[in-house]
């Protein structure tokens, strides 16, 4: 009988922990509300195109950050630092995923990171 109502103890003890984590979908949720991430999937003639769409809240005339990963054979800890690019401007947006843009600063590339900061308050 005592090993039954440890379990029990146990059991409710450690539920209300894992149930206050926050799951994926709603961290991203959030994560949406104070900013737009996403990166660069194609680069031509025609100008390119960013995994940022209209879900995201992409608008035609927004202006987003360029970032790229760079590689720091050497250091301590990451060997990976994150280098401003340049900018680029949504043109439209294709879907909800997706935009046109076009580059206003900088040698973009693919797999790019492209941000907006937006301003909360």
């Amino acid at each position: 009988m005592n090993t039954h109502r440890y379990l029990i103890a146990i059991s409710l003890l450690a539920a209300p922990p894992v149930a206050a984590f926050p799951t994926a979908a709603v961290a991203q949720g959030v994560k949406h509300t104070f900013f737009m991430r996403g990166s660069v999937v194609n680069v031509g003639g025609e100008g390119i195109v960013v995994c940022v769409g209209k879900i995201d809240g992409a608008q035609a005339g927004q202006v987003l950050n360029v970032y790229r990963n760079v590689y720091r054979p050497g250091r301590s800890g990451a060997n990976f630092t994150r280098t401003a690019i340049g900018t680029v401007r949504i043109r439209s947006s294709l879907n909800d995923h997706f935009s046109n843009a076009s580059v206003l600063k900088g040698d973009v590339k693919v797999n790019d990171i492209v941000e907006l900061e937006r301003r909360v308050g």
